[in-house]
This record gives structure tokens, sequence and C-alpha cells, in this order.
């Protein structure tokens, strides 16, 4: 079997010898670094996040740190959506977009002091882009990333498990909120968030020599509630209607086309970036629109991240831009970006490997 030999480009995590340890079997790359995907046995990861608790290892959620007195400006000026009301110890998810309006990250921006953010990003250079974009503008920040790493406790169950950790105050917690916490001498902030739909928790791990420490620590305690190792599952987040940036978007991609037209404020300032664009686009109107699709009784089979083509009556409408195997709908399901004219019911084929596979058109998130 080939190996991916020892580089300075693709990091571990401070979790990653847990992990190992924890049987995870396979890995993807993400903002230059491995991010766990598998440990081996599919059906009871799914079944763990969606009755029990599963712990993710997902320091490749990395965090672009924005330091003084200029920071809350810059923070603006890269995000579409207005966020003037954001308090100490409040997070929001925030689309950031490219003077064309076109979508380049989706992050959580969390407020630590009136000078002091984070952005905790999806996969891309955004550290290279905040900081062009403050030298540019002249702004008196500090930017660098920071040594946080984020582990994940999610599930209906995961709030038990945070409990027995801390206390019962964490159940206080809103979400997207965060506060500092300490456990056996780590430093860490508790978030409730998470990429799932089933509600949980983030670690922000402050000291990466600590990271198996920690891990072991929330593994240990979760065992009453059935915690195990899992990841971000692509069939939760796709049956939730979750968006992955970068998977479901192109270089084309705006807000307005992925469900993210809430979260866009128009009556910002010109000089935040890409509003100018988003103005124009709001009026003309999008052109596409992400949609599910249902396929007609096809057989269980390994999703692929391949924009596959979506006909309707032989003629291209877009692309389905991710599959996988519905525990729920017993048949595979994807996301589809395609044209405005497809609608909610209709019928459409989607282009894989040679073949034509039929399904439906529906809505997000998917009817349980």
């Amino acid at each position: 079997m080939a190996e991916i030999g020892p580089n300075t480009r693709l990091r571990v995590s401070p979790y990653y010898e847990a992990t190992v340890k924890d049987g995870v079997t396979a890995f993807s790359p993400y903002n230059r670094m491995l991010m766990p995907v598998s440990y081996g046995d599919p059906d009871a990861e799914y079944e763990r996040l969606m009755n029990a608790a599963s712990q993710w290892d997902v320091a490749v959620q990395r965090q672009v740190e924005i330091r003084g007195s200029d920071a809350a400006r810059l923070v603006q000026i890269v995000s579409v959506r207005d966020l003037s009301s954001i308090s100490v110890n409040q997070g929001m998810y925030i689309p950031m977009c490219d003077h064309r309006g076109v979508l380049i990250n989706d992050p959580v921006v969390l407020k630590l002091a009136e000078e002091h953010f984070w952005l905790s990003i999806a996969d891309n250079n955004v550290l290279m882009w905040v900081r062009a974009i403050a030298s540019e503008r002249g702004l008196r920040v500090d930017i660098n990333e920071p040594e946080v790493s984020p582990m994940a406790v999610q599930g209906p169950k995961a709030e038990d498990v945070v409990a027995a950790i801390f206390g019962d105050w964490v159940r206080e917690i809103r979400f997207f909120w965060f506060a500092d916490a300490e456990i056996d001498g780590i430093p860490l902030i508790l978030a409730r968030s998470g990429y799932s739909t089933q509600g949980g928790f983030e670690f922000y791990l402050m000291d990466g020599a600590r990271g198996v420490d920690l891990w072991n620590i929330v593994r240990e305690a979760g065992l009453p509630w059935g915690i195990g190792p899992g990841y971000p599952y692509p069939t939760e987040r796709i049956e939730g209607g979750l968006l992955s940036f970068g998977g479901d978007t192109d270089d084309l991609t705006n807000p307005f086309e992925v469900r993210l037209g809430k979260y866009v404020d128009l009556d910002l300032d010109d000089d935040v970036i890409g509003i100018k664009a988003l103005r124009a686009i709001n009026s003309e109107g999008a052109t596409r629109q992400l949609l599910g699709v249902v396929l007609d009784n096809q057989p269980r089979h390994p999703g692929h991240p391949v924009w596959y083509e979506v006909h309707k009556d032989g003629s291209k409408v877009g692309h389905m831009t991710n599959g996988v195997w519905s525990f729920r709908r017993r048949t595979m399901i994807g996301f589809v970006l395609v044209s405005t004219d497809v609608h909610v019911g209709d019928r459409v084929e989607v282009l894989r490997n040679g073949k034509r596979d039929a399904g439906t058109i529906c809505d997000l998130p998917f009817p349980k």
C-alpha cells in the first residue's frame, strides 16, 4: 500500500495518536492537515452520531486570529453579514466573498474581546486573504494562526457528556456562544457549535501538548452515553442540508445560490468586500439554486466527490455536488446545484460513470 511521506506541508493534529489508538482507518487533507474520515464501521459511526455521542478530531478547522484597534473593522470588511450586534463570547456564522460576490469561505467568527477575534475557517487560505486586505487598507491589526485545535462532541447525548466533564452550567450555553473552561489543567474555549444538525459542543484546545489527554478525558466521560470516535459524517450533514464550502460550491458560487442569502446584509457599507456585487446579483436574481435529489432505488455504494452532470428533459441543468447512501431513505441522495428553472418534484437524470440515474428533486433539508 502506498504511503504519504513525512513532510511539513501536511500536518497531524494534537489528537492524532489518540485517533490512531481508537482505530482510524482513513484521513483526508484539509487546511494542510490530516482529518480522520473513517474508523472502519460507517453504520456504527452514523448510529452514534444520530442516537448517542460522537467524538471528532476537527483540528483542521483552523483559526485566523485578528487583534488590534482595527480588528472589528477588518472582520466586518471581510464579512457580508452585519456584525454590529455581536457580543463578547458570541460566535456568528458568516459568508465571506471576494469582490465578485463569490463565496470564498464560510467561517464562524468568534469575538473573544472588543479587539480580539477568531475566524474559525473552512478549507481555504483565509489567513493570506485577511492579511492582504489589512495591508491594503492600512489597518492596525496583528493577524496570525494561533495554536488552537478544535475537538467536537456531537449527537443527542453530547450535552450530557460535556456536563459530566464540566458541570451543569454548560447546559446554559446558547447556540454559537462560548466560554472559557479548563479540565485537568488543560486550557480551552468551550462552544455550543459543530458541523452537524444533531447538536453538541466544540472544545478549542489551546495547549497542543495536551491533545491526547483531552481526547482521553472526553472519551472516558462519554462511555456511559455510548460515545465513540467519528467525524463530520457526510450522510448526516447531507440529510440535514448542511453546506460544504468547496465541496458544494465552485469558483462562481454566490451566497444566494446556496441558501446563504439570509446571512447577507445588503445595506452594509460599500467597503465591505463583495457587497456591491451582491447587490447587483440580488437585483438581477440568482441563476442557480441548491436543492436535493433522491435517486430511484439505488443500491448502496461509496459516495464520490465528483460533480456529476444533471439533465432534465434531455438538457443539462447543473451538477450533483455530492452523493451518499441515506439511512433514512434507503437509497442514494445528494445535493444538486441547478438552474432556477428546476423545481421541487421535477424528474431528472444524473450522469454517473456512463450511466443515467433517474431521481426526483426535493427541498432541503431532506424530509425525515
